[in-house]
């Protein structure tokens, strides 16, 4: 597997200023072993990068290289309530010949499911929520109305939460417009972009390693060798903080209720008048919702669902052997469900947290019996990606839906075209013999 420290190892790639980034990409390409690989049968699809949080510090850019180094099949991004990393990662991929797609990630509320756990545990009728296939962060004007909303509630939801935490981390607090913001290239600070600020901002008043760990122990309720140990291993003790301090229970976290993120009808329309796919993001089966899945999956398909997303390592990858035949289990399941109402499959590992898979490990005797599904939803995406960005003929799109009118037909056509079509110039030109008066079976043809 490539370095998975791709940003540190290549700084530019990952500057925040967007040329350098550009720059630095041209200079790798250029190199004598940046040539085509043959394809690996593997995918990651649901990557963050650091418009939201990256844990690896990788911006759109170096994670299109770092797909490259990895021999990917297709790669995916999804960042929390923006699009800003949409064209670049897009573009990215094209300079590097690797097929790709971009989404977003945010919460929503469900009222038909406001007494139950989805996919947000302890805060019943939340549900995390994706749109997955757009072509550009540029987004017409209803939608971008949609889109300041999302980004405004993350920032008021923010700067409440650091309110909260510096009254109670008291010697020790943080500016979020000095110590939080300035961590972000764009201002779309995350609950892990405040960690960082507190660390810091921890270590700075108590330079002493001792004190230091003092002071955590007290603020957190744990002892202080249990602080010592962590601040010796910082990214893990970083989960510790967030769980006492800002999950549910802790002095930053606030319930959230039915007015706190906007609807799943808000948030598909977004999606949908961008041109781009509703996709509901499955956790692992075990909440009251997601036992109810058949349910839940046909109100979602009824408000415009047209795939399903899945992180498979932390549904497999699982120590205690029972809570593992249990997941596993829920995952055949759920794939097969998906499979059953024509919902093709994102997979991916976020990688929004340092120490977590670059790529999944597809050679594991459980996730082996999945590995078409996930490569068939990636080309899928692919396939609408080229199909929308370059003709206007995606999923959403009216020649969609005269030509393709059932979702099995849709995913079909464009599965196929996203295994036939190369990435880069080369795809672009094959899509330039294609046009809105061919029918499906003659663009199969022609490609």
């Amino acid at each position: 597997m490539a370095d998975p420290t791709i940003a540190q190892n290549n700084p530019q790639l990952s500057d925040f200023d967007a040329g350098t980034r550009s720059r630095a990409l041209d200079d790798l390409i250029g190199q004598p072993d940046s040539q085509p690989v043959t394809p690996s049968r593997t995918v990651n699809m649901h990557c963050h990068s650091f418009y939201s949080f990256n844990g690896y510090g990788c911006s759109p850019t170096a994670l299109a290289w770092q797909g490259k180094l990895l021999d990917l099949d297709v790669m995916g991004i999804v960042d929390f309530d923006v699009l800003d990393g949409v064209d670049e990662f897009l573009d990215a991929c094209d300079r590097v010949r690797l097929r790709a797609s971009a989404g977003i990630e945010t919460r929503v509320f469900i009222p038909e499911f406001a007494t139950r756990e989805i996919n947000s545990p302890g805060e019943p009728g939340v549900c995390y929520h994706m749109g997955i296939g757009f072509t550009t962060g540029r987004v017409p004007d209803r939608a971008a109305a949609i889109l300041d909303d999302l980004r405004q509630r993350s920032d008021a939801r923010n700067r409440a939460m650091v309110e909260r935490i510096n009254a109670y981390l008291q010697p020790v607090t943080a500016s979020y417009e000095d110590d939080i913001l300035p961590l972000t290239p764009n201002n779309n600070a995350t609950e892990r972009h405040m960690l960082a600020a507190y660390v810091s901002a921890a270590e700075k008043t108590y330079p002493d390693e001792a004190e230091c760990a003092q002071f955590w122990a007290e603020k957190l309720g744990i002892d202080g060798a249990a602080a010592q140990k962590g601040l010796n291993d910082v990214e893990s003790f970083k989960d510790v903080i967030r769980s006492k301090l800002m999950k549910r229970g802790g002095v930053g976290y606030s319930q959230p209720g039915p007015d706190t993120f906007p609807t799943l009808d808000e948030v598909n329309d977004l999606i949908i008048l961008s041109g781009a796919l509703p996709c509901f993001a499955w956790l692992d089966g075990t909440s009251a919702g997601e036992q109810d899945i058949e349910e839940l999956l046909e109100l979602m398909i009824e408000k415009g669902a047209a795939a399903v997303n899945i992180i498979p390592d932390r549904n497999w990858n699982i120590g205690d052997p029972d809570k593992k035949r249990i997941k596993v289990d829920n995952l055949y399941r759920f794939v097969q469900l998906a499979a059953d109402l024509d919902l093709p499959v994102n997979a991916g590992t976020e990688v929004n947290k340092y120490g977590q898979r670059l790529v999944d490990d597809f050679d594991a005797p459980e996730m082996a019996p999945l590995r078409d599904a996930f490569l068939d939803g990636a080309h899928f995406i692919y396939g609408h990606t080229l199909m929308q960005r370059w003709l206007a003929m995606g999923y959403q799109s009216e020649w969609a839906k005269v030509h393709l009118p059932t979702r099995r037909e849709k995913n079909a056509f464009y599965t196929r075209v996203g295994y036939q079509v190369p990435p880069g110039e080369a795809g672009r030109a094959m899509m330039s013999k294609v046009n809105a008066a061919m029918s499906p079976a003659d663009i199969i043809d022609r490609l």
